[in-house]
């Protein structure tokens, strides 16, 4: 296994472009572990990594990802709770220590880098990546008795739209305004484990408080919501066009894309929006760190993804973990050494 030698090199040499040819990137193969110690520093001191809600993918990944780092390198590195991606943005920005890496959505890290929505007031354009990692999907999801079968019939509805500093209520919103809908929603500012609970209650108990529908951006799968399909049982609202005009008009990464009926156990495919995420960085944080953190997502990640038996430690989503792609962080440049493993992987 790739482990980190003691020893401090004396200089480290870095570039500033990289270069991706299809010949590079077609020969490229990520080991599954590689055999002997790795001439890289240890890191020094620990560092923190912002992850998401509890019981999103932003925070039960980031957790299996802190808790392999600190394996291979014998320095910790502890995942903290968060709001999400704006949150996460301006934590890892604050040179001070809010958090030294985390997860964010592309969409809010071009927001933030070019001072955008949320970041008007000041861009946040000294952050870089070590990566583009997996991708989110998102979930407009209403209980299976609902009325609800568009995004119209979301008008005068209570519907949750993720936490304030969360990258869920900046696509959340936007997907509202889209639709035409955006002033005739019942909005509701709550976290994943609050917004779940709630559309449980209300569709258990007539009468009972609650929302009516929940709009969440996150992995496949995300686990409360999956779970909901054990008790109230839940659809997806299709939002394929609104989708396909958001990917044509915004810039920020969106795909238009789908939800496999496998996942949560649906009918069908549903279309919806698909947004890349990065992991972000400091903007001073040790070249240590950023090559080490690089290094386990790519060469242990069959370790990171796990046994599917296993479900507290199982990682799904790091299966979407891919060098070629993960250099294409723009506009946020790569942090230098994580710019140098790609390169020294012929990425």
């Amino acid at each position: 296994m790739d482990r980190p030698r003691l020893i401090v090199p004396d200089s480290m040499s870095r570039r500033s472009v990289l270069g991706l040819g299809a010949a590079a990137a077609a020969a490229f193969a990520v080991p599954g572990c590689s055999r002997g110690r790795s001439d890289e520093p240890a890191p020094a001191a620990p560092a923190k990594l912002a992850t998401g809600n509890i019981g999103g993918v932003y925070h039960s990944f980031g957790s299996g990802l802190a808790k392999l780092v600190s394996e291979v390198t014998g320095m910790t590195l502890t995942p903290i709770e968060t709001a999400g991606s704006i949150d996460n943005l301006r934590r890892v920005s604050d040179t001070d220590g809010g958090a030294d890496v985390g997860f964010t959505t592309s969409d809010s890290a071009y927001a933030a880098y070019e001072g955008l929505g949320e970041f008007k007031s000041g861009a946040l354009n000294k952050i870089t990546t070590l990566g583009r990692t997996y991708d989110n999907y998102v979930h407009v999801v209403v209980p299976m008795a609902s009325t609800v079968k568009t995004l119209e019939d979301l008008v005068d509805k209570d519907v949750s739209v993720g936490p304030e500093g969360s990258g869920t209520q900046l696509v959340a919103n936007m997907i509202l305004e889209t639709a035409k809908i955006g002033t005739r929603v019942n909005k509701k500012a709550l976290s994943l484990e609050e917004a779940v609970k709630q559309l449980t209650d209300k569709a258990s108990k007539a009468g009972a408080p609650g929302i009516d529908a929940m709009i969440w951006s996150g992995g496949l799968p995300t686990g409360p919501i999956a779970a909901m399909q054990q008790t109230i049982g839940f659809r997806l609202v299709d939002i394929g066009s609104v989708a396909q005009t958001i990917a044509l008009k915004q810039f920020g990464g969106y795909i238009v894309s789908s939800i496999p009926p496998k996942t949560y156990g649906l009918a069908s495919a549903v279309p919806t929006l698909t947004i890349p995420n990065y992991l972000i960085a400091r903007p001073n944080l040790p070249d240590s760190w950023a090559w080490w953190i690089v290094n386990t997502l790519f060469r242990r990640q069959k370790d990171l993804i796990g046994n599917p038996n296993d479900k507290k430690n199982y990682h799904p989503e790091a299966s979407a973990l891919d060098p070629r792609s993960a250099i294409a962080t723009m506009p946020v440049p790569l942090h230098p050494a994580a710019e140098r493993w790609y390169r020294n992987n012929h990425i």
